[in-house]
């Protein structure tokens, strides 16, 4: 994948992120819904079948936890994927609510 932009879209009660890749019509989100003052609950990761296997999840999981970094919130990853994603990396344990 060449080029992915990837957005954040807030709410009152939480908000997304969204990746499409270049040339694409499809998307990826990452949900999250608000707990707390500072904590986000990661709670769904969907990336169509056409986007598939490009490293499209872990990029959306990436940039929340550079955001969580950047804006001080925690993580409570309750999607198997962003679960996954915080065992696979212990240097992002210092954001897990």
């Amino acid at each position: 994948m060449d080029k992915l932009e990837i957005t954040a879209h807030e709410n009152a009660g939480g908000g997304e992120y969204r990746a499409t890749p270049e040339g694409s019509a499809h998307t990826g989100k990452l949900t999250w819904r608000n707990e707390g003052e500072n904590i986000r609950n990661a709670n769904h990761t969907l990336v169509p079948q056409e986007i598939g296997g490009q490293g499209v999840a872990a990029r959306l999981v990436e940039r929340l936890v550079s955001d969580a970094r950047e804006q001080g919130f925690k993580i409570r990853p309750t999607c198997s994927y962003v679960a996954d994603k915080f065992a696979q990396n212990p240097e992002w344990s210092d954001l897990k609510a």
